[in-house]
């Protein structure tokens, strides 16, 4: 059974606009990470709000591990979708130190799994001894670590990435491109994420799609 489908997803801010995106369709496997292309403009950050349930689609359907989640009478809201999200500037609470921020993503795991966990997503992104440290605190690549395993912490079923690399630096993309795609497989996590560089997709994605306005199939 696939993780994800998206069945003839169609998105327009307006209805005097074009679609951003048109009859899009496309599985994803359980454990595999794509990465989806594109221009700016093309929809891509506009697709993950729509897995994500940020966002409502025009047409079409979205099922996460079998389960609809939305089409045109059905909308789950984003709570209880299973995904997890990582934004493009992270969107780290600034008032919360590493561990709270983390823990932020347990909120809804029972009491007495939460410091277990915790435990373990600090040690998978190598955060341990910095825990008590606030986000101003932190580097770029520390920063999006914590974020990382603030969305993987509730073992979300799809996790989904914006533009994961953009804010780092040139020097530090390629460090943290192998990490990232060596704390993905540990966890075999299915990874939808979105980037304009072919280089994030050809580091540690499966396969890629494309989106371009006029031809948007895998």
């Amino acid at each position: 059974m696939s993780i994800l489908e998206i069945r003839n997803l169609s998105f327009s801010y307006s209805r005097r606009q074009s679609p951003v995106i048109e009859r899009l369709s496309f599985t994803m496997e359980k454990g595999e990470i794509i990465g989806v292309l594109g221009a700016s403009g093309n929809g891509k950050s506009t697709l993950l709000r729509l897995i994500a349930g940020l966002e409502v689609p025009s047409e079409g359907e979205i099922l996460i591990s079998g389960n609809k989640v939305v089409d045109h009478k059905t909308f789950i809201q984003p709570e209880r979708r299973g995904v997890g999200m990582v934004f493009q500037d992270y969107a780290l609470f600034p008032h919360m130190n590493v561990r709270k921020n983390i823990e932020f993503g347990l909120h809804r795991t029972p009491r007495e799994e939460r410091s277990k966990r915790l435990i373990e997503m600090l040690e998978l992104v190598h955060l341990s001894e910095f825990q008590e440290r606030y986000p101003h605190e932190l580097s770029g690549g520390q920063q999006q670590r914590v974020a990382l395993a603030r969305a993987l912490a509730p073992k979300p079923a799809v996790l989904l990435m914006d533009e994961p690399f953009s804010n780092l630096d040139t020097d530090l993309r390629e460090s943290i491109r192998n990490e990232l795609s060596k704390i993905l497989r540990k966890e075999e996590m299915s990874c939808l994420f979105v980037t304009h560089d072919q280089q994030d997709v050809d580091a540690i994605s499966d396969r890629s799609i494309r989106l371009e306005p006029e031809k948007q199939l895998i």
